[in-house]
């Protein structure tokens, strides 16, 4: 069932939280479907500018549809991440989308606020949630590479301004993760100080956390046996600050750099271990797998296993 961000948000809001999980294949997405499936939770299914580049929208949204198909009890929206004004009007007009991300963070306060009204006023029109992005997060992540001394917390005093203005539905916000896998090199971990007063700015708004991996550092370490060459010191959001921000306010966590490491260490383990084989059938069984457990895993720690259910019932 495909449904709106907005209404899953409004049932899960400090009680659990929503995996929100970037794909660009179908092996991916059988995994994440399968899991959600099973594990009876709500979930978003996220593409990147840069995933539909590489395959396609059509080729995405067509094989989230059939996903939808095979797997008629899931319970999801998808959501276009960190889309500047062009990929938002575009994913707005196409009709695919329930929710779309208006990434205008890197410009100044004012003229973030001008380009997410704009963008918000176009998906309201044709009932689409809006996601924005106050406050600069680092990282390096598809085409995203903000360097670290560029990095700006969300600043509390700008949020209850910047929602007004624009209009947004929920709003990401930077209170000390980074995108992909070079994560809190400096062991500074969430900035709970600076979530509080965000919430205590905007009571009972949706927030986002980008950069939710955990960044499991077996996943690393089978990486780098089977010959790669990853830096064993990557470190991402552990369980149990994922766990406190849900009771501060944030509802979205978004997972990209976790289905990277597992998808690198099922395909190189794949051919170290089986040099003989050349069949991509049999590692894409096993990413469907591994990423179907990992998925299944993730949602009982939000606490968002058996609550698509709410989300049905609300509709």
């Amino acid at each position: 069932m495909l449904v709106s961000t907005k209404n899953i948000f409004e049932k899960c809001y400090g009680k659990y939280g929503i995996a929100a999980v970037n794909v660009w294949d179908m092996e991916q997405i059988h995994g994440l479907f399968s899991a959600a499936q099973k594990a009876n939770s709500p979930f978003i299914v996220q593409t990147t500018p840069v995933a539909r580049n590489y395959a396609g929208h059509e080729m995405l949204i067509s094989m989230i549809s059939a996903a939808a198909k095979i797997y008629p009890k899931t319970v999801f929206a998808i959501h276009l991440d960190h889309g500047n004004i062009e990929h938002a009007f575009q994913s707005i007009d196409s009709g695919d989308y329930t929710s779309i991300m208006i990434d205008a963070s890197h410009e100044n306060f004012e003229t973030n606020i001008a380009i997410t009204k704009e963008v918000v006023a176009k998906a309201h029109a044709k009932n689409i949630v809006v996601e924005a992005e106050l406050g600069v997060l680092s990282g390096i992540e598809d085409d995203i590479n903000v360097d670290e001394k560029h990095k700006k917390y969300t600043q509390p005093a700008e949020v209850e301004t910047f929602v007004k203005h624009t209009g947004c539905d929920s709003l990401a916000v930077a209170v000390g993760t980074s995108h992909g896998a070079y994560k809190f090199s400096g062991g500074q971990g969430l900035q709970f100080d600076i979530l509080k007063e965000i919430q205590n700015k905007l009571p009972g708004f949706p927030l986002v956390l980008h950069g939710g991996s955990s960044v499991n550092n077996e996943e690393i370490q089978r990486i780098n046996a089977a010959g790669g060459q990853l830096g064993i010191d990557a470190k991402g959001v552990s369980n149990d600050e994922i766990i406190k921000a849900i009771q501060f306010g944030v509802c979205k966590i978004n997972i990209a750099t976790d289905a990277r490491l597992i998808w690198t260490r099922v395909n190189r383990e794949f051919f170290k271990y089986t040099p003989v084989q050349f069949d991509p059938i049999i590692p894409g069984k096993s990413y469907m797998e591994a990423f179907e457990k990992f998925n299944i895993e993730k949602f009982e720690l939000l606490k968002s296993a058996g609550k698509a259910n709410d989300i049905k019932n609300k509709r």
